[in-house]
């Protein structure tokens, strides 16, 4: 069975699958992924019927741009969407080579810019990496407090507003975008950003998943009233709801560990591998336009689409609400 539900993006005409690929894995940084592997999971999504497409410069210091445009070029145009991510210039390493130097994917460092000419020259530097003409969802990136610290975050901040954003908004305006958003991992961020920009979509990572539901309290409501739809990014929360030990891209401390084996004691329970729970979870909320996994591989990308569709009784969310794994308003799959 090939295919996935859409929904629609904000305000906007775009649809997004249900089910998109998330390609930070791809780039490299975390275990390493040739190219052709890369370009082999692209395409088992494609075939499998996924239709967003989420990428982002730094992934892979440009490595994941050029075998996701490379994977979907001859494609036809209309019938995908593709995000990418503004905030971050690349630039040639300076001692790349060099003895004890940390080799990166692509030989390229990153530099922070979300002034009106950084987000246009990233803009303009994504769709030649890309070898594409269009992008539809330009998400600035990791913009916040806890990436750049609290000291720094106001005046970063401030800088974005005043031109970054800008920047935005005209591409919006000239329709070389569809739709304009932020992709961070914090939710704090966004519910400041949500009171003075005009926003189509938020771009949230591992904050609203089966083990961490904090913005049912402030930021998911106030989307819902303003139109903005939500992708989900780590739905896995990097590795700790698929099995393994990491958690926010680190070793998972011991709480989390023992969260996640109490929420996996309930779904064994119920028959219901935990990654299948932990896929459908966040979708149940109306805000909710779709979920972006990270495949290391095509066999990993399977079993994702595979669990999606995989039948988990009512039982088990009631179970996980009463066992207080769940938090009290949470939408839950029907």
């Amino acid at each position: 069975m090939t295919g996935f539900e859409t929904r629609h993006l904000g305000s906007t005409p775009l649809r997004v699958t249900i089910l998109g690929l998330g390609t930070g894995t791809l780039g490299g940084h975390r275990i390493p992924v040739s190219r052709d592997e890369g370009e082999a999971v692209v395409r088992a999504a494609w075939s499998a019927g996924v239709r967003y497409f989420d990428t982002a410069p730094f992934y892979g210091f440009g490595k994941a741009c050029r075998i996701v445009g490379d994977a979907l070029r001859d494609l036809p145009r209309e019938d995908w969407v593709l995000s990418t991510k503004a905030g971050r210039l690349l630039r040639p390493q300076a001692n790349a080579g060099a003895p004890g130097t940390l080799q990166h994917p692509m030989p390229f460092e990153e530099v922070f810019d979300y002034s009106y000419d950084g987000i246009m020259r990233s803009f303009e530097d994504s769709l030649q990496r890309l070898g594409l003409a269009r992008i539809d969802i330009l998400y600035v990136h990791d913009i916040g407090a806890r990436q750049h610290g609290e000291d720094a975050h106001p005046k970063i901040m401030h800088a974005f507003r005043e031109g970054g954003y800008r920047a935005l908004e005209e591409l919006r305006v000239r329709r070389d975008v569809r739709a304009i958003g932020i992709g961070v991992n914090e939710r704090e961020v966004l519910l400041e950003a949500i009171e003075w920009g005009d926003w189509d979509v938020f771009l949230l990572a591992g904050r609203y998943t089966l083990l961490e539901q904090a913005p049912l309290d402030d930021l998911l409501p106030r989307c819902l009233q303003s139109r903005i739809s939500v992708i989900i990014g780590a739905p896995f929360n990097t590795g700790v709801l698929a099995g393994r030990d990491t958690w926010n891209y680190r070793p998972a401390p011991p709480d989390i560990v023992g969260r996640v084996r109490m929420i996996k004691a309930i779904c064994d329970s119920h028959r219901v591998p935990l990654v299948a729970a932990a896929l459908q979870f966040p979708l149940a909320h109306p805000a909710v336009a779709g979920i972006l996994p990270g495949p290391r591989n095509v066999e990993e990308f399977e079993t994702n689409a595979k669990l999606l569709r995989y039948p988990v009784p009512r039982a088990l969310w009631a179970d996980l609400r009463s066992a207080e794994l769940l938090h009290p308003d949470a939408p839950t799959p029907v």
